[in-house]
Formats: structure tokens, sequence, C-alpha cells
């Protein structure tokens, strides 16, 4: 019998997964109201929401090795107080360079979030429950972004915009607390029995190599590692258009009040949350019913891109209930897909000790995509005078090309074996 304490510890993960998506979303939300305040025009602030991604894709890769050497006791309590000074920065900023100086340190901080919470799930999760683990902490960014808009919408409204981000940035602080006291990995802890131990061990435990090890650098010789940074490239070009550019779409091309961005905006990330958990409770269930984990992983990360290729025409929709519909359905698909490519990690990686760096490796490349987006949106916008149309069409053709790098380029879901050395 597994340890039920290990659902506190993949709840803590998804808590901490929401206060990283609220702090890096309440930047796009309080947008409007800074750029009146400061006088910071289209393009500076596409600037400005790009230079999280920045650090926050360079340092995956550091932080996946960080994690994998040191554990995510550590990783996690360092991480989560670091970026969350850096929240509290952003609302003391009086210029262009402080705020980019701020969003450069936030996505420093949050790099080693999403390879630690893939940890966590490998350490405490036998593999026919890591969908499930993945689709739980996976889905605090859906929560995150949904929780946003209405949170951060009330604070600019009862505190200003710079009070918002002093709020949120206390929020991780409180958090990070909490883990260090709570979290050990499950040999580590006194509260669950010796016999439940040996059984977690064994029910998490990869085949033992065969042949020469494999080195951090020698993971991006396999073809399966850069299916999986193409189909997130992918993912992330689409779900960082709702993180950064969503809120300003609603208020300016759909003419949205902030009261209604608050509430009717929600919609799609909402019907994202019961997508993502869904998405892995359905595709562990496939395979305890017998399919193999290529075939059940592969048909929802399939499923999930084509789906989210909607987003291609919202644009195009007359009225904004369909332009919803079709945003709520690609994020439905973009969830589904989140859930299996961070399942995926812990299955292909040829070692635990290998599970935080391919997952900081995903994410490197997923995150190029959020620099991408954040600052080809307001080129675009600056010159055919606010459309939005190019940016979500290219994100729609985008998800159709991480939908066949899932399909061809990703291998069988199954640890990677050594290389033959040169």
């Amino acid at each position: 019998m597994m340890p039920r304490i290990r659902w506190l510890m993949i709840g803590m993960c998804f808590l901490a997964n929401v206060i990283s998506y609220i702090d890096r979303a309440n930047l796009a939300i309080a947008a409007p109201a800074i750029s009146a305040d400061l006088g910071i025009g289209a393009t500076e602030m596409g600037l400005v929401l790009s230079a999280f991604f920045w650090t926050y894709a360079l340092m995956q890769l550091p932080a996946g090795w960080f994690i994998d050497k040191v554990g995510v006791r550590i990783s996690l309590t360092l991480a989560v107080t670091f970026w969350s000074v850096f929240t509290v920065a952003t609302g003391l900023a009086h210029g262009i360079k402080q705020f980019i100086a701020a969003r450069l340190l936030l996505g420093m901080g949050e790099a080693a979030a999403l390879p630690s919470f893939s940890k966590v799930a490998f350490n405490w999760f036998p593999r026919g429950e890591r969908g499930m683990a993945a689709s739980v902490y996976d889905s605090g960014s859906r929560v995150g972004s949904a929780l946003s808009l209405p949170l951060v919408t009330w604070l600019i409204l009862a505190v200003g915009w710079r009070g918002s981000f002093i709020v949120t940035g206390l929020l991780g602080i409180v958090w990070a607390l909490a883990w260090w006291f709570i979290y050990r990995d499950p040999e580590r802890y006194r509260g669950i029995a010796p016999a439940q131990v040996e059984a977690l061990l064994a029910a998490r435990a990869t085949p033992a190599p065969v042949g020469p090890p494999v080195r951090w650098l020698d993971l991006f010789r396999y073809r399966t590692v850069w299916g999986l940074m193409i189909g997130l490239f992918c993912l992330n070009f689409a779900i960082y258009f709702f993180i950064t550019w969503f809120p300003s779409y609603l208020l300016q091309a759909r003419g949205f009040s902030l009261a209604s961005l608050g509430t009717i905006g929600m919609i799609p990330a909402l019907i994202s949350i019961p997508s993502s958990w869904f998405g892995g409770w359905f595709s562990d269930r496939l395979i305890r019913a017998g399919w193999s984990p290529t075939r059940a992983r592969k048909t929802l990360l399939v499923g999930g891109m084509a789906l989210a290729s909607l987003i291609g025409l919202s644009a195009v929709a007359e009225s904004v209930w369909a332009c919803l519909t079709l945003f709520s359905l690609a994020y439905a698909g973009l969830a589904v897909t989140g859930t299996q490519c961070w399942a995926v990690v812990s299955e292909v990686a040829p070692t635990p000790g290998h599970v935080a760096s391919i997952g900081g490796i995903q994410n490197f490349a997923g995150n190029l995509a959020g620099i991408m987006i954040t600052t080809f949106t307001g080129v675009m916008l600056t010159l055919t005078q606010g459309s939005f149309l190019i940016p979500l069409a290219v994100a729609g053709a985008l998800c159709l090309v991480g939908a066949l790098s899932y399909l061809f380029v990703v291998g069988r879901i199954e640890p990677l074996p050594p290389l033959q050395r040169a």
C-alpha cells in the first residue's frame, strides 16, 4: 500500500505552481495600469513581459542538474524564496530597466519549479500513477492563471498595481517556509512504515543501465529528448499567449471591462483545470488497462496538441462567446498535453539522477517560446495597429507542428538506453 502522505507532497507542488503562475501573470494583468501610469508602449511592454523568459529558459539547464544533485527540499525552498523577493521588487520598479531587472531575476528563481515537481512525482509515485501526479501539480499553472485574473484585478482596485506585487510575493515566502519544514524524500520520512518505503522504492525503480554511464551532455544526443523539446516549445508558444497577452487581447480587441476580465475572462483557464486532471487520470487508466506507456501517453500528447490548434481560429471568430469557446477548447488541449509531457520525463529518464535534468532541458526549449510569443506579439501589435490575428495564427500552426513531433520524433516511452561512445 502506497503512503497517503505523497498526496500532501504533490499537493504542495500544486500550490507552489499556483503561486508561480500568479507571480508571472500579475504583470500581464497589471500591464494596462502600468502603461497608463508610466507611459510604457506596447513594444516596450512586450520586452518587459519577455524578460522573464530569458532567464527562465536559460536557467532550466543548470537548474535541472542542480536539483538532481541537492534534492527537491533544498531546491524548492531556495527557488520559491528567491522568486518571491523579486515579485515584491517588481512592485517597487519605476522604469523600464528596473522592470526588466526584476523580471529577469523572477525568471531565474522560477526555473527550478517544474523540474523539481517532476522529481517529487518520481520520488513519491510509481510509474502507473505519475500521469495523475503530473496532472495535479501541472494543473496549478491553470489554477494560477485562473485565480490571477480576479485576485490581481481585485488587488489592483484595492491597493494599486504596486501593492498587488507585494501581496503575491509574500504568499511565496510563506510557502517556502512550510516546504522546508514539511518535505522529506520517502526514504527519509519518519511518518511512513519501512515496508511502505520499500514498496514505493521498488515501484519507482528504473532498470539498471547496461553500458557506459549517461552524462548530462549525452542527453542531447537522444532523438526523444529533442522531440520533447520541440513539442513543449510549440505547446508553450500557445499557452504563454494566455499568460501574457490574453488579458490585453480581451480588453483591447474584444472590448472587455476590467470587471468582466476578472469573471468571464476566467472561463478558458477554468475549463483547462479539469481537462488537466482528466488527461492524467485517463492516460494512467489506459496503462492499467494494458496499453503500453508509449501508446497511452502519445494518444493524449498528439490529441491534445491537435485540439489546441483551434487557438488559431479564435481571432476570426465573430462573437465573443465563439471566441471564448475556441480559446477554452485550445486551453483544454494544452492542459491535456501538459500533463503527459511531464509524466513522460520520469519515464524516459535513463536513471533517477536524470529526471530533473531532462525536465530542465525540455523546459529550456519550451520557454524559448515564451520569449518569442511575448516579443513577437508586441511587435505585431505595433506594426498592425493592434491586430492579434498573426500571433494567434502562428500559435495554432505550431500546435500542429508539436503534435507531429510527439508522434514521429519522440520514440518509445521507456528508459533511454546507454549510448555507444565514439
